[in-house]
């Protein structure tokens, strides 16, 4: 048995890139990051802009100028003015090369074809410069880029339609156990609604993970050998819940050995989520998590995100931890450390009732962990504990 951060090093010691990219329509890539540098096929803006509504200017000395035309977003023709000269022009129009400067509408005086400035422009007064920017052949987004929806915005005012991204993993969650039916179903005595599947399918979706396949197999040894070869031979990821412990129904161990898995590590020194598995065969990583709902969701949040965030390339491996002062009492019983499921608001954190491994009620509530070390054996109120943010 590992301590907990042994097994965040070994995690994120094995967990290797995906590093293999596909491409994207650009408004369905959002959450990706880019494979490659995209270059910008356009200057952008494509013209000189207006600023703001108002009057483009072909500057003089003296505050009138006689107003020849209109020119609104969209428009195409180019007015040519001479000194003294302006146009009536709109926010985002295309600022005749003629014209040296807008001034805004709230500066200035009209009467009839007539217009006087309050105060004298300057040379480029409110015109966004051609190429102001991206110039046409630049890079616009670097490789590694996540395509937020503003990344989207902008590439897709750039006239770019397709982006080459990096795969996401595809991802299996094998369920295990006689006793789980789908729900829907009448609920004979004995039996209980399978929900940790669906569960980690949530967990995945939340996070951008969408290709996902789910698996389901009886206590028997060859149907799980069976079902995880074909779902290691197809998956980048795997995610098994129940059946790693040692009762003699518990078939994935042995399964797992018997398909060769490399074991990095089994059972971490942690309540609730002890006996874990985190291994690979080939580039396929393997998480056995324990069948108890609130133990397999934690052991999702502490470790396989770290996994995901490591296929994804992506810089930041773990979910973000803070101190917080506890507004709430807790004893905890036995030596191991312990992940409690908590509510954190604004420097504050309260450790909910009903911490079973097995309940998810509480999970329900939660929208964070209280990580409570070996050392610790009582939290107290005003406390300054370490908090997990999960996902929202």
């Amino acid at each position: 048995m590992i301590s907990i951060p042994e097994a965040i090093s070994i995690v994120k010691k094995h967990s290797e890139p995906l590093l293999k990219n596909t491409t994207k329509q650009v408004e369905k890539a959002g959450g990706y990051l880019l494979f490659e540098d995209v270059t910008s096929p356009i200057n952008m803006p494509p013209f000189r802009q207006s600023a703001m509504d108002g009057y483009a200017l072909h500057l003089h000395e003296d505050l009138n100028y006689n107003l020849i035309g209109e020119v609104k977003a969209g428009d195409s023709h180019q007015p040519v003015l001479k000194k003294g000269e302006a146009v009536r022009i709109f926010t985002g129009a295309a600022v005749p090369d003629s014209a040296n400067a807008v001034m805004m509408q709230e500066k200035v005086i009209k009467t009839e074809n007539h217009i006087t400035l309050e105060q004298q422009g300057t040379i480029q007064q409110n015109i966004r410069p051609l190429g102001e920017q991206v110039k046409t052949g630049d890079i616009a987004l670097k490789a590694g880029t996540k395509l937020t929806p503003a990344a989207i915005g902008y590439l897709m005012s750039l006239g770019i339609t397709k982006v080459s991204v990096f795969k996401k993993p595809n991802i299996a969650i094998v369920t295990t156990g006689n006793e789980l039916i789908e729900a829907g179903q009448d609920l004979a005595f004995g039996k209980i609604y399978e929900s940790n599947s669906k569960m980690l399918l949530s967990a995945l979706y939340s996070l951008k993970f969408y290709d996902v396949t789910l698996y389901k197999v009886d206590d028997n040894y060859t149907k799980t050998i069976e079902t995880l070869n074909t779902a290691i031979n197809d998956k980048d990821l795997v995610l098994i819940t129940g059946g790693i412990s040692v009762g003699d129904y518990d078939f994935v161990g042995k399964a797992l050995n018997q398909l060769q898995v490399e074991e990095h590590f089994y059972k971490v020194k942690q309540k609730p989520g002890k006996p874990l598995f985190y291994g690979k065969k080939n580039n396929t990583q393997i998480f056995a998590l324990p069948g108890n709902p609130a133990a397999a969701l934690s052991c999702f949040y502490v470790y396989v995100y770290i996994a995901l965030q490591k296929l994804m390339n992506r810089d930041v491996l773990e979910l973000p931890r803070i101190e917080a002062n506890s507004i709430s009492s807790f004893k905890k019983k036995g030596d191991r450390p312990q992940f409690l499921k908590a509510i954190y608001n604004t420097g504050t954190v309260e450790i909910l009732e009903g911490q079973n491994s097995s309940m998810l009620q509480t999970f329900a509530l939660s929208n964070a962990l209280v990580y409570a070390p070996e050392t610790v054996t009582e939290i107290n109120k005003g406390d300054t504990i370490e908090v997990i943010q999960l996902p929202v």
